[in-house]
């Protein structure tokens, strides 16, 4: 890993004004965002347009890389499936103005009741295909495992990456999940990391997985019990060359001075990076 890998998801940052957080970014080093998508539609919504807020990641040089709203339905009702499919269907449009990148999706499964199996996992895959069809060409459709319902690992993600059968439908990788689930080092092969498209960064309290919130007990990378330089090592070894985004949810970080926030967040990439 290396600086030129370094991207921000906002919402590792307390929810101020879209401005505030893309100057505390900048400020802190990073020149690559991925965003909350409803940050940036919110501001857009009062009275602005895209072209502003693409104006505004250039006046602090920088780059959109992706984003997250919403996780993918495969089932249920028609007529929400199609709303649900709309929705990310104009999240990618959006994306696409700013230069596209990846889109972060979670997944849904069978109604209750309904055992899944592995012809579960091949719907979701249809479904990511179908969708990244309708999507401009500069965005593609990373699924994440954890959650949703029955994608629960790196194994069963790749079997819905594989299950989609498209160059643009892939996974992300987030130790956060890695560490809550059954998913292990050896699950990383070349074979699985080619289908990594996006990584997160977060490290883990010292909790055993199976005890942990995959969102509350996130820490700064460098403050947990995670052994990061050996999962990105293993990533790197195993041919990822893409970004590495920090993602917190971590309520210590979001009261801090928004510059005082992205700037701890740069500096624990950074010291994971020497």
């Amino acid at each position: 890993m290396n600086t030129s890998q370094f991207a921000i998801n906002t919402v590792s940052l307390a929810q101020k004004s879209l401005e505030e957080i893309l100057r505390a970014c900048a400020k802190a080093g990073f020149k690559q965002v991925e965003f909350n998508l409803p940050l940036v539609k919110n501001w857009i919504a009062q009275g602005r347009s895209n072209r502003q807020a693409q104006a505004l990641l250039d006046e602090y040089g920088l780059r959109c890389v992706g984003g997250f709203e919403a996780g993918a339905m495969s089932f249920g009702a028609e007529e929400a499936r199609a709303k649900n499919h709309a929705l990310l269907t104009a999240n990618a449009e959006l994306l696409s103005e700013f230069g596209g990148g990846v889109m972060v999706v979670g997944t849904d499964g069978p109604d209750v009741g309904v055992r899944a199996d592995l012809g579960t996992l091949d719907t979701i895959g249809r479904t990511l295909r179908g969708l990244v069809e309708r999507f401009p060409a500069n965005v593609a459709l990373a699924v994440e495992f954890n959650w949703s319902p029955v994608v629960k690992s790196v194994r069963s993600a790749v079997a819905v990456a594989r299950a989609a059968d498209h160059p643009r439908v892939g996974i992300l990788f987030d130790p956060a999940h890695y560490h809550c689930t059954s998913s292990k080092l050896e699950d990383l092969t070349p074979q699985v990391v080619a289908k990594i498209l996006h990584v997160h960064v977060d490290d883990m309290r010292d909790k055993p997985g199976e005890l942990s919130n995959c969102n509350d007990d996130r820490v700064l990378p460098g403050e947990g019990t995670l052994n990061l330089r050996e999962l990105f090592g293993r990533l790197e070894q195993n041919g990822y060359k893409g970004l590495f985004s920090i993602e917190l949810f971590n309520k210590e970080i979001w009261e801090l001075p928004v510059e005082t926030a992205a700037k701890q967040c740069y500096d624990s990439m950074a010291r994971l990076a020497k």
